[in-house]
């Protein structure tokens, strides 16, 4: 089963796909891009918080395996 955050990683990589893609299409007004290249660069600071998280949970799992 999985777990919140790894349901919440998921969650914002689908966000930071789409404000990536807003990004790439590049039509939009300047204003928009703007705020979703912000976006997108909140989105990866939480993505990598959570990817912190969850390797720590497996190197936490991986060292009680060893024991």
């Amino acid at each position: 089963m999985s777990s919140p955050r790894h349901l919440d990683l998921e969650a914002t990589l689908g966000e930071l796909d789409k404000a990536i893609a807003k990004l790439a299409e590049g039509t939009a007004p300047l204003d928009e891009l703007v705020s979703a290249h912000e976006r997108a660069l909140r989105l990866l600071a939480e993505a990598r918080v959570s990817l912190a998280e969850l390797k720590e949970r497996a190197d936490q799992t991986a060292r009680l395996l060893t024991l």
